[in-house]
């Protein structure tokens, strides 16, 4: 989803850590490499331990190894330009009684807009209920193509998501599967539930 512009928050810098703010970049990038892109996150033991022997607080590194986990989330998202033309789909597909469709797909020069739908019956269910629907949905069709949430919105009963593809899907959409999993936090590796996989 796209995020608020970060505002620097004071003008005042040391110039003289600007050598070990480097080297943390280049740390960073290193752990990546290593876990291949694949962190997780270090127990709560060795959190401890290491705030313990760096003075540093515990919370500060938990939220730290958090955000590291996390850089998904802070790729920059490609905004669709010019638009073109709307396409159709209208295919659906129905799990554990929860119906998830794609309606359409809008075609921009630069990228395609994914009209993605969970709907289910809600008359019986209690607030609480409700509220433990809201899950995140991560959007997948092959690695030539990268798909973001662009934003989503919903209740009761039904939610609605639009994901942005790019490069732009081709205007024939016939052997094309989009996969959509279930998460109950964004960018976490465990799934809820089973694939949705829809064929257009």
């Amino acid at each position: 989803m796209e995020r608020m512009p970060f505002k620097r928050p004071t003008d005042h810098y040391d110039e003289e850590i600007k050598y070990i703010d480097e080297k943390i970049c280049e740390l960073i990038n290193k752990r990546k490499e290593i876990s291949k892109d694949n962190p997780g996150y270090p127990p709560f033991d060795y959190i401890v331990s290491w705030a313990e022997k760096f003075n540093l607080y515990e919370e500060f590194l938990k939220s730290l190894f958090g955000a590291l986990m996390n850089e998904k989330m802070y790729k920059p998202l490609i905004k669709p330009k010019v638009f073109k033309k709307t396409l159709p789909v209208l295919k659906c597909i129905e799990i554990d009684n929860h119906l998830f469709s794609i309606t359409c797909i809008r075609q921009y020069s630069n990228a395609s807009v994914v009209n993605f739908n969970v709907d289910w019956d809600s008359t019986s269910e209690s607030l609480e209920d409700s509220t433990r629907r809201h899950t995140n949905f991560e959007m997948f069709i092959d690695e030539k193509h990268d798909c973001q949430m662009l934003n989503g919105t919903g209740g009761s009963g039904h939610f609605h998501y639009n994901f942005v593809v790019s490069p732009a899907l081709p205007d024939d959409l016939s052997g094309i599967e989009i996969v959509f999993r279930e998460y109950e936090y964004p960018f976490i590796d465990k799934t809820i539930g089973k694939n949705i996989i829809i064929g257009l």
